[in-house]
């Protein structure tokens, strides 16, 4: 089953409206992320934020999905981290345990990309914890988008942040469900 088809990438089923990037390049880590939120052909929000810092500021997360899912999902997240004490590899891990093998969990209908100073990582329902190959990850209805153009950016001499704000506004000339209210969060990586 592709991550479509679950319904996941926002393109399937009422609620439309997430593109989530992130790029990882010489010593930085940018994630960043579109504000609108549509139901069908509205639009219902244009400045949703759906990136956001956790763990103290230690790692970046960004959502595309059911809002409130992924809401449930960053604080199981940040629950994870600290009994783990910020190791985001095992706390992404143990979550997707949960993701996957818990009844109420299993319903939740999101993704989410994360980040911290080492590692990026893609989160599924279905239990995938994804390391992204070059450090580059897109999520969300214009995902796809924002990934190919980062691809095509990411030899060039802009930087991550830059990366992922270019990116995203080509998706945005694309996908009717991507803005241009975008909201970018960075780290040093190592």
């Amino acid at each position: 089953m592709s991550v479509s088809e679950t319904g996941f990438s926002g393109t399937s089923g009422p609620w439309h409206g997430t593109t989530i990037l992130t790029v990882r390049k010489a010593g930085m880590v940018a994630l960043g992320g579109d504000g609108q939120v549509s139901i069908g052909q509205t639009i219902v929000k244009a400045n949703a934020r759906k990136v956001r810092r956790l763990a103290g500021g230690d790692v970046i997360g960004g959502f595309a999905g059911a809002t409130a899912d992924a809401f449930t999902l960053f604080e199981r997240l940040e629950a994870k981290l600290e009994q783990y004490r910020g190791q985001l590899m095992r706390a992404a891990v143990e979550l997707a345990k949960d993701w996957r093998t818990d009844r109420y969990l299993r319903r939740l209908e999101a993704m989410m990309l994360v980040a911290d100073k080492d590692v990026s990582l893609v989160l599924t329902g279905t239990g995938d914890v994804l390391e992204p190959e070059a450090g580059i990850a897109g999520i969300g209805s214009g995902g796809n988008y924002a990934l190919a153009a980062a691809r095509a950016l990411s030899d060039g001499p802009l930087d991550a942040e830059a990366i992922v704000r270019r990116s995203l506004d080509i998706a945005a000339d694309i996908c009717v469900y991507t803005n241009r209210n975008v909201t970018v969060e960075t780290l040093k990586s190592a």
